[in-house]
């Protein structure tokens, strides 16, 4: 209710400030010589002005022209309003207000032309949302293989000491050295990949330049994978 209330009293005022106007431009209007319907043309061309210079400006707020012809409109109206507030005599209006009211209608049909045809300008559009959403970026850490743990050193054998009388000792083959567990799988799963891609098992001296070992040992682990 109230609201309804505010806008009605509101336009109430609009009405009364909009025929004060109305009035006084016509008032001057007349003084300057533009009798009968001329008279009544000048508040309303001077009210249209006003009206199509404040719409352009609600578009476009930065339009330099519009605020320029909202400016020359707002003069006028103004300048009507305090000159029939007593300060000119209505009876003898001078020459050089005789001539600006007399060029009005030239000056509202430009700014009106102007106005009405004034470019305006496109809203940019929204960019458009990316539906697909971003492939976060992998980092593949390949774990380095364990090195192989070497055996220990076996300590040498104490050399006997040589007699002319004792017949000499038959030479024994060297037994095979022992592999760690962890070296020996590791040696299967190379031994498996040389499979797969040579369709041969793997030698001594391929396995002993794959994992960097002994000969010897090299030897033990393929006699042991054969």
């Amino acid at each position: 209710m109230s609201r309804t209330l505010r806008f009605d009293a509101v336009l109430i005022q609009a009405v009364i400030a909009g025929a004060l106007s109305f009035a006084h431009l016509h008032d001057l209007a007349a003084a300057a010589g533009q009798d009968g319907w001329k008279a009544w043309a000048y508040p309303v061309s001077v009210d249209l002005l006003l009206v199509a210079a404040w719409r352009r400006m609600r578009k476009n707020g930065g339009n330099r022209d519009a605020w320029l012809w909202f400016a020359i409109a707002l003069i006028a109206s103004l300048g009507a309003n305090v000159a029939t507030a007593g300060l000119l005599d209505m009876n003898d209006v001078p020459d050089w207000l005789r001539i600006l009211v007399a060029g009005w209608p030239a000056l509202a049909f430009l700014g009106g032309t102007l106005l009405a045809h004034a470019p305006t300008p496109e809203p940019e559009p929204a960019p458009e949302p990316d539906l697909e959403p971003a492939a976060p970026d992998l980092v593949v850490e390949r774990v380095p293989d364990p090195a192989p743990e070497l055996p220990p050193a076996e300590p040498a054998a104490e050399e006997a000491p040589s007699t002319p009388q004792a017949a000499p000792e038959p030479v024994l083959p060297t037994p095979a050295a022992s592999v760690p567990p962890a070296l020996l799988d590791h040696a299967r799963k190379i031994a498996d990949a040389h499979h797969v891609q040579t369709g041969a098992p793997i030698d001594a001296a391929t396995l002993r330049a794959r994992l960097g070992i002994p000969a010897p040992l090299a030897d033990s682990i393929a006699l042991q994978l054969a």
